[in-house]
């Protein structure tokens, strides 16, 4: 009876959704509501009657993938929204209505009830789709930096890093050098470096928080600041050689930098601060004269205060109303290339080519061809020059001005080089000889067993003994080999004296000169000797009476104290072993 009552109240609950009632239509709420930035995440809320519904998303009719089952049992979900534009979002929820008795009606599905060890069947009931919400999405402001003035900028220079963000009106600024925060820039839309340095260089980045919408903007893309070293620009002349009175001279101050730049020019006889300043980077001389003639020199200036270029190298005009002229550079010659002097005439040119050719008023020489050469230019052939013909007259004066050559410069650093290589070899020599000599001291401080005579004991000292010193060296003797009426002999005289008879030996050691504190020349040395008895049938016999032999004795030093051995370093190093040879008679 219990089990029919609950199949007919399940039955009563389909047909009621099935469409007795209406399906039910869920609406979707969004939190913020307004102002959604690229990089906002969006929360979205699905509202329908009763529980026990699972959830379903869609942006732009498509499904929201991927929705976990934890997804869909929560009726909220938070989007993250990159793209600008407008996105529609819209929800649907359904649910199982489970029964058992399945003879009444047709079932989507079915699961296994453990708890009643049978199969339940369910139909799935679907609510209609929400009405979309749309969402507009706004692009999130992206900061900005620029450098003023233009990259690459100079040593010494003031330097100003803006960065700029297109809406909002109260942001905070965040400065970056290399991904890493700058601390002396933070909160200010301008950063301003008034000296500055290759230290500066570097990627910088930045953006900006606020407490409105947008709270945060994008993160400027990356620019890099170029510290240089200061410029110099060159000047040339539309003139190659010399000018003639009335002829137009432009020069031109040229630098291969960025814009933004005025330029200054100066005579040689203009004060620096009467620099004529045109904006341009040319100067022209419309009508020259001889007044005109000289040197000159231009640089460039930007920015407030004005930061200036280098000088150029100096340039020399010759302006000439007379029949000889001197060809000569314009520009600084280098130091270590040739130069060639010519003398030049107006036509009609002259049968006699014969020149003679002035430096600083002093005559240097005298060329039948017209022309003189300095085949290696050094700084001493700075000066003026003018040449003079015996029949035209002079020329107007010229300066010569010569650089320092690079090549010169480069052969300095490598001769420096060379020299701190050499001093290291000369050092590592005398520390490998230092190290061999030593090591030498030390090899004739051992005797080799090889060295030493059969039948002797090797004695080693550290130093030469001390006065009073008294070493005893126990000396085996081989007898020599004699004839058999000789060794009967000596058997009567081994067997009266006894075979443990011991026989001591003066050794006198000569001392050579010492540096410090004199020792005894004549130290006594005494040496124990054991005679062994000869057996009575031996083919050997002892020694014959006023027989010498000569014992070889090393003499090793025994420890002292050390005020003692204070005394010995003044002394004969004792590392080469002395060899003493003492006389033994029986």
């Amino acid at each position: 009876m219990e089990f029919r009552s609950l199949s007919v109240i399940l039955l009563l609950t389909v047909l009621i959704h099935s469409g007795q009632t209406g399906n039910p239509k869920p609406t979707v709420r969004v939190d913020p509501q307004s102002s959604v930035y690229t990089g906002d995440t969006v929360t979205l809320t699905c509202e329908v009657e009763s529980t026990g519904w699972e959830f379903l998303w869609y942006k732009d009719s498509q499904p929201i993938q991927p929705q976990s089952p934890v997804d869909k049992k929560t009726n909220t979900v938070r989007v993250t929204v990159s793209d600008e534009g407008t996105a529609e979002f819209k929800c649907a929820a359904r649910r199982k209505n489970y029964f058992y008795d399945y003879s009444y009606q047709r079932y989507d599905g079915y699961d296994y009830d453990n708890s009643k060890k049978r199969y339940v069947y369910y139909n799935v009931y679907n609510t209609h789709r929400s009405a979309p919400a749309v969402i507009t999405v706004t692009a999130r402001p992206k900061a900005t930096v620029t450098i003023h003035p233009a990259d690459p900028v100079f040593i010494g220079e003031t330097v100003t890093l803006t960065c700029d963000i297109g809406s909002g009106h109260h942001w905070q600024y965040d400065w970056f050098k290399d991904s890493n925060p700058l601390s002396e820039a933070q909160q200010r839309k301008e950063y301003t470096i008034s000296n500055v340095a290759v230290s500066h260089r570097g990627v910088y980045t930045c953006n900006g928080t606020q407490s409105t919408q947008p709270r945060y903007s994008e993160t400027s893309d990356a620019v890099t600041l170029t510290v240089s070293e200061k410029p110099k620009p060159e000047l040339t002349s539309s003139h190659k050689g010399a000018a003639l009175i009335g002829n137009p001279v432009v020069l031109y101050c040229e630098l291969d930098q960025s814009a933004g730049w005025r330029f200054y020019w100066s005579k040689h006889t203009q004060s620096p601060e009467n620099e004529t300043k045109p904006e341009t980077h040319s100067y022209t001389i419309s009508s020259v004269s001889v007044s005109d003639g000289g040197q000159y020199w231009c640089r460039a200036g930007r920015g407030t205060p004005v930061y200036y270029t280098h000088y150029s190298d100096a340039l020399w005009i010759n302006v000439t109303d007379g029949s000889v002229i001197l060809d000569s550079p314009v520009h600084p010659v280098t130091e270590g290339d040739p130069l060639t002097l010519r003398c030049l005439y107006r036509d009609p040119k002259p049968s006699n080519l014969t020149a003679e050719f002035y430096k600083n008023g002093s005559l240097l020489q005298t060329q039948t061809t017209g022309e003189m050469t300095i085949r290696t230019v050094s700084k001493s052939d700075e000066g003026l020059y003018h040449c003079k013909h015996p029949e035209r007259g002079e020329s107007p004066q010229s300066w010569i001005s010569v650089r320092g050559s690079d090549s010169k410069t480069v052969i300095l650093a490598v001769s420096v080089v060379l020299s701190l290589v050499l001093i290291l070899i000369i050092i590592l020599g005398l520390f490998w000889c230092y190290k061999k000599k030593k090591g030498d001291q030390q090899n004739t401080n051992q005797t080799p067993d090889q060295s030493q005579s059969p039948g002797s004991t090797q004695l080693q000292t550290d130093s030469g003994p001390e006065p009073g010193d008294v070493t005893y060296a126990q000396i085996d003797l081989k007898d020599k080999k004699k004839p058999k009426k000789t060794q009967d002999k000596l058997l009567e005289d081994d067997s009266a004296g006894g075979s443990g008879d011991l026989t001591y030996a003066q050794v006198k050691t000569k001392k050579k000169k010492s540096r410090g504190k004199a020792t005894p020349s004549d130290e006594v040395t005494y040496s124990q000797i054991a005679m062994k008895s000869l057996k009575q049938d031996s083919k050997d016999s002892g020694p014959e009476p006023g027989d010498v032999t000569y014992a070889q004795i090393d003499l090793k030093e025994k420890k002292k104290p050390k005020k003692t051995q204070n005394k010995l370093r003044g002394g004969k190093s004792r590392e080469e072993a002395d060899t003493v040879y003492s006389e033994l008679k029986n």
